[in-house]
């Protein structure tokens, strides 16, 4: 993750964060290192802040954070003032200046980002850290483009790039960029009824050492009145990602769209049943997924990797604008990477870029894996 001054996200009780002024103007080229801006800045209000799982952000988390709150407000004097409840920053811009350590020799590091809208997320700091993190493979969720960017800055980093683009303008959106050439790159989910609520929300690219699904997947709807649309995804989703994983390893990274467990999200008990993304639906479907039901003969199993190296953390990528979330550490863990269990011996690091938030409302994840697992050499 991020390396913040004398402390590592890993010791919450470290997280001191040093402060610094104002970003000052200066070019993409300029040495980074990660400080906070002093001056919290809340992002423009979106219009979409009502949108996805924002509905579990209403009644239930507003009501049930005091108790969390509490435990999250400290003295603006003290450095704990920087760090919630559950051991994530609370900045609500991008760091000042941010860098990374160099990825482990032998791999290719996998970065997963739901941007919330590529040209809202450009004017706040984007482009700082896809520089920063400087990725192999770089997943965008929710871009909202309506037609194929033209932007030198990704263009010259990625030469191969992959944008879904929704049927809906402003809608949805999933892109993988690359500096590795696929050998074939498809945007469709097979058998799935209705192509066109599909389209933008996958694509898989195959590499000669494994296949990368990219998604963006279907929400339940606020009421849960998309649920039966998310259970269509979810039936032909996993058929999919098995008959994939009888050709070659499979590695799914993006927003998933759901909450695994318990732990994944700040208020399970207020929004079991009630909230998108977790429901007793979506949270068997994914653990079909990991873990194959018995009448699934054949099938082998995959890995959320994040939470097998991280069994008890209560770290979070999405964090609504609304209620004061970010600073009250009340999140959902979304994004993520699964595995085929077979590739797991060859992820050397896996980590939620917790302090990576402004831009979006959501923060990166990144993984990094043994280079021959995409490149086949």
């Amino acid at each position: 993750m991020a390396l913040l001054t004398r402390l590592s996200l890993h010791n919450p009780q470290l997280c001191a964060l040093s402060t610094i002024g104002p970003r000052p103007a200066s070019p993409l080229s300029r040495h980074l290192h990660a400080s906070f801006l002093t001056r919290q800045i809340m992002p423009p209000k979106n219009k979409t802040a009502a949108k996805r799982k924002a509905a579990s952000e209403s009644q239930s988390d507003n009501e049930a954070t005091q108790s969390a709150s509490k435990k999250a407000k400290v003295s603006k004097d003290s450095p704990e003032s920087a760090v919630a409840a559950n051991g994530q920053p609370t900045n609500k811009v991008l760091p000042v200046n941010i860098t990374f350590p160099a990825r482990i020799a032998g791999t290719v590091r996998l970065s997963t980002w739901n941007i919330c809208s590529l040209a809202s997320a450009s004017k706040k700091g984007f482009k700082f850290y896809v520089e920063a993190e400087d990725p192999d493979v770089l997943v965008l969720t929710e871009t909202k483009v309506n037609e194929v960017p033209v932007d030198p800055f990704l263009t010259s980093r990625f030469p191969h790039c992959t944008w879904a683009i929704s049927s809906k303008k402003t809608y949805s959106g999933t892109a993988v960029l690359s500096k590795h050439k696929p050998l074939s790159v498809d945007t469709k989910l097979p058998g799935h009824p209705d192509p066109s609520s599909v389209k933008g929300r996958i694509i898989t690219v195959e590499f000669p050492g494994c296949y990368i699904v990219a998604t963006y997947v279907t929400n339940a709807g606020q009421g849960l009145k998309t649920l039966k649309e998310k259970n269509t995804w979810n039936e032909h989703f996993t058929t999919y990602i098995r008959d994939l994983d009888k050709k070659k390893p499979v590695i799914w990274m993006g927003d998933l769209n759901v909450a695994p467990t318990a732990i994944d999200l700040a208020n399970p008990k207020s929004n079991w049943n009630k909230t998108p993304g977790y429901t007793k639906d979506e949270t068997e479907a994914f653990q079909n997924i990991l873990n194959p039901p018995e009448s699934a003969a054949g099938v082998d199993k995959f890995v959320d990797v994040w939470r097998q190296n991280h069994p008890e953390d209560k770290h979070y990528t999405y964090f609504s604008y609304r209620f004061n979330c970010r600073t009250k550490g009340l999140g959902w863990r979304l994004d993520m990477f699964v595995v085929s269990e077979r590739l797991v011996e060859k992820v050397k690091m896996c980590e939620i870029r917790s302090e990576i938030y402004g831009a979006s409302d959501h923060v990166p994840v990144v993984m990094e894996i043994e280079s021959d697992v995409v490149t086949g050499s």
